[in-house]
Formats: C-alpha cells, structure tokens, sequence
C-alpha cells in the first residue's frame, strides 16, 4: 500500500509583529519630535529665504519661533506613522540582492510619505502661515485658515507637498539603508545609533540639495494668496513662476540652511529613531 503523499509545504508568509508595528511607532514619534524641536529656527530662516516678498521683509530674524506649537502637535504622529508604513512594508515585501532592496525602500519611503503627509501638511501650512505673521500664535492662524477655507485650506499643497517628500525619499532612504549595510559589512555587525545618525547625515544632505526647486516650490503654494493661480495651479506652474521670477537661483533660494537643516535633522532623525528603535528592543518591545 502506497503512504499517502504529505502536502507541500507553503512558503513562508512575511508577518509584521504587533511589537514592530509599536516599536517603530514609538521611535518615529519620539524622532520627529526632537528633530523638530532642535531645527525649527533654523527653518524658519529658509521659509522666510523662500517667500515671495524676501527674507527681511517676511519677518527676518523676529518670532524665529513661530509656527513651533503646530511642528510639536504634528510631528510625533506623522513621523510615528511614516515609520510604521515605512518598518511595515519592508517586512511584508522584503528582497534579497541589491536592486530588490532598493525598491523595497523606495516603495516603503514613497508610501510612508504619502500617509504621514496626510498629518504633515496641515501642521506644516499652519506652521509656515505663522512664521510669516510672528506676531500671531498657530492657534490663531489655524482659527484664521479654517474660517476662511475651511478644512481644505488645512491641506492646501497637500499634492505638491507628496510630490516634494516622495523624491527626496526615494533618494534618501535607499542611500541611509546603503550607506548603513556598507558600514556594517565593513565591521562586521549592525551599526550603532552614532554610525546611523552619521549615514542619515550625508543621505540628507544629498536629498535636500537635489530636491531644493521642489521645497521653494511647494513654499511658494502654500503662502500664496487662496484662489490665486499659485494656490490652484499646482507645482509645475509654481515652479514656472519661481524661474520666470529670480531663474535658476529662485529656484534654490534657501538650498543652503535647508541642506544644512537636512542634513543636520537626518543625523538626528535617523539616529535617534535607531537609537530608541535598539532600546526599546532591549526593553523587550
């Protein structure tokens, strides 16, 4: 009598553990929310280098604060959530060579963007409004913007912000995770939150500066007047305006503090998001 056949096996199926969902949850927030805190002046000098009417006449080193209530409100949630999608995907979809991990990043980072955007954009239009009326509070401003746009008006560049984030991590994440697996061949163990913050530097860095027409572009839509063409038109026309306006310079108005502040936040961002991602490994999460 023949012995009956067993089943094939299936092929493992990825799982995203309710822990790692937490864990990158809980170190995105606590991330973005020291990353922000440390380079909000430094941010508010490149919005005002941006803005249409010039840095001095925008507020220049007046209420350098402004805007900081909204960043703080904003940015635990949408970092928390951009990590989750981000942790997340890459361990649904996974890859093995070199050019399968590099578009698990890309698809991981572009998806992570677009979800945490949907917190990011209004803290950001709320943020931006009040760095160029230091004299008003976000609340006040938040109050304003709602009043006279209602809850679109929260999410005004919403797509020119996504089509800003989505390039800048398309190149930032895929060289932090190389940069990070480079350093890691070389010693032979994983890095630590110094090496990643180091990698997360010089990634950002290099995004920032390729990315700048896209920043002083979306700048542009969300401080442009509502109903004008700026606000309506989206950001192939923006950045028509900004060339027609100032030319090749206009559109990298700013590229230095935001290269500075990129890559300055990338060490912070990325360091400390491994940094409490490791000690709450420890910890058993």
């Amino acid at each position: 009598m023949n012995e009956p056949t067993s089943a094939p096996t299936p092929p493992p199926v990825a799982v995203v553990h309710q822990s790692s969902i937490i864990v990158a949850l809980l170190s995105g927030a606590a991330a973005g929310l020291c990353t922000d805190l440390a380079l909000f002046p430094l941010d508010t000098v490149k919005t005002r280098l941006q803005s249409a009417q010039g840095f001095v006449a925008a507020g220049g080193l007046r209420g350098i604060y402004s805007g900081l209530g909204s960043v703080a409100m904003g940015s635990m949630p949408g970092s928390g959530l951009f990590f989750c999608t981000y942790e997340g995907i890459k361990k649904l979809v996974g890859g093995r060579t070199t050019s399968q991990l590099v578009g698990v990043h890309m698809s991981a980072a572009a998806s992570g963007e677009v979800m945490a955007c949907l917190v990011r954009v209004p803290c950001e239009v709320i943020k931006q409004r009040a760095q160029m009326a230091p004299h008003l509070s976000s609340l006040h401003v938040l109050r304003a913007t709602v009043a006279q746009e209602g809850i679109p008006g929260l999410y005004r560049g919403y797509v020119t912000t996504v089509l800003r984030e989505i390039p800048f991590s398309l190149i930032q994440f895929p060289l932090w995770e190389f940069f990070k697996s480079r350093w890691e061949v070389l010693q032979g163990h994983e890095v630590m939150a110094w090496q990643s913050a180091l990698c997360g530097c010089l990634a950002g860095g290099i995004s920032a500066c390729i990315t700048t027409p896209l920043d002083v572009a979306k700048t542009r839509v969300m401080l442009a007047v509502s109903g004008s063409a700026l606000a309506t038109r989206g950001l192939l026309h923006a950045l028509r305006v900004v060339f027609a306006e100032k030319g090749v310079r206009g559109l990298f108005a700013g590229v230095v503090p935001r290269v500075t502040l990129i890559s300055v936040g990338g060490a912070i961002f990325l360091g400390a998001y491994d940094k409490c991602r490791l000690t709450l490994i420890e910890f058993g999460l």
